[in-house]
């Protein structure tokens, strides 16, 4: 058995409304910080190694770690192959910190997102402008209704009801 599926089958398999699940998570999210801090003080630096080597250079337990870089995968600037990863595969963690930060606001995560570390790579004013771009990215634009006595926009000159809004 890999090791992202036993993270999932771990993880995933707990009640967040139990004792117990809010307990794992708790603690998984406090890793996950820490994590990033040290990440987000270097942006640029290239950490690779097995998932034991990077289990221990941040501080954590495999699982953990393979929840880590589970989650953090679609910000990375390469991608690991994380489906068929065993604590022998080599990982690469090198982060797109626009990507991270926006991924970040997408699942809601404003104890990453306000880290104080992201001073240091993003203006406040880029923050916000990346926070309204992933937001504004979900956001559905209804095209104007066309009503039945308008102008038919294929151009005919005809009202809509009498062109292309007679098919209808």
């Amino acid at each position: 058995m890999g090791l992202l599926k036993d993270w999932r089958d771990h993880a995933y398999g707990l009640d967040e409304r139990t004792p117990e699940g809010q307990a794992f998570w708790k603690a998984y999210f406090e890793v996950e910080k820490g994590i990033y801090e040290k990440l987000l003080t270097n942006p640029e630096q290239r950490v690779e190694g097995t998932i034991p080597e990077l289990a221990a250079y941040y501080g954590t337990d495999i699982e953990t770690m393979t929840g880590f870089l589970d989650g953090i995968d679609e910000s990375l600037k390469v991608p690991n192959d994380l489906e068929e990863a065993t604590e022998d595969t080599k990982m690469v963690i090198q982060i797109d910190t626009e990507k991270l930060y926006m991924n970040m606001v997408q699942c809601n995560a404003q104890w990453l997102y306000e880290l104080p570390q992201w001073d240091a790579i993003y203006s406040k004013e880029k923050r916000e402008e990346l926070y309204k771009k992933e937001k504004s990215s979900h956001t559905v634009i209804k095209p104007p209704k066309i009503g039945r006595n308008d102008p038919c926009p294929c151009g005919s000159g005809k009202k809509y009801k009498k062109c292309c809004g007679a098919n209808v």
